[in-house]
């Protein structure tokens, strides 16, 4: 009580008191570029997944834009130790991503190299991967992936080099005939999603559909 009293929370904004349980105001709330993207229907992202790897569906939260507050929404919870975020981020998912049919069967979600995982303490697709699992009643396999090679963080780079990244990911068990919704922050070449995309579809069997945070297009 006392703490929350002489450390409020604030919007992340516009600096306002808010409620402990929430990231923004409602009027800045209204300023975050949602998507309206229907998952089994077509729309950009899917279609920029095409051109690098076979896909059934694709959802994106939000637009991500450089100065806008998509990003410090990102920043708080990749390099602010807000892991917290993540919750909210699910359930701002929850409302506006519905499975008509096509339901995936496991979420996976972009790991962590250990040195990161160490230095970060906390994978921050996770606490918002498990709050999906629980709502939507999917089993959330933390461990499947693994990244095999350290690299330096993406923010980091402009564009240009971030294609010249090569990624190199493996799975820790083989498991077939599933459909994966593979999730990830932040979608902008798509190196990192195509190279887990490829591991997985080694298995004829399996399907990926994506879901990130933001799309950067």
């Amino acid at each position: 009580m006392l703490l929350d009293l002489l450390f409020p929370n604030r919007c992340l904004h516009c600096n306002q008191i808010i409620s402990k349980d929430e990231l923004v105001c409602e009027i800045c709330f209204s300023h975050i570029n949602f998507l309206h993207y229907n998952f089994s229907e077509e729309n950009e992202l899917k279609n920029r997944c095409k051109l690098l790897f076979p896909i059934e569906n694709a959802f994106a939260l939000m637009q991500f834009e450089e100065e806008a507050l998509s990003r410090k929404i990102i920043h708080q919870l990749k390099y602010r130790s807000q892991e917290k975020v993540g919750k909210i981020l699910a359930h701002w998912t929850i409302e506006r991503l519905r499975f008509d049919t096509d339901k995936p069967d496991v979420l996976v979600t972009v790991p962590l190299h250990p040195k990161k995982l160490k230095k970060r303490g906390y994978n921050q697709l996770h606490l918002f991967a498990d709050t999906l699992s629980k709502h939507w009643d999917i089993p959330h396999y933390k461990e499947f992936l693994k990244r095999n090679t350290y690299q330096k963080a993406q923010a980091t780079k402009d564009k240009s080099h971030r294609l010249e990244t090569q990624y190199n990911f493996s799975t820790t068990e083989n498991i077939d005939g599933k459909h994966f919704l593979l999730i990830d922050d932040v979608f902008t070449t798509g190196n990192t999603m195509s190279a887990i995309a490829w591991e997985i579809l080694k298995n004829k069997n399996n399907k990926i559909s994506i879901l990130v945070m933001a799309y950067d297009g």
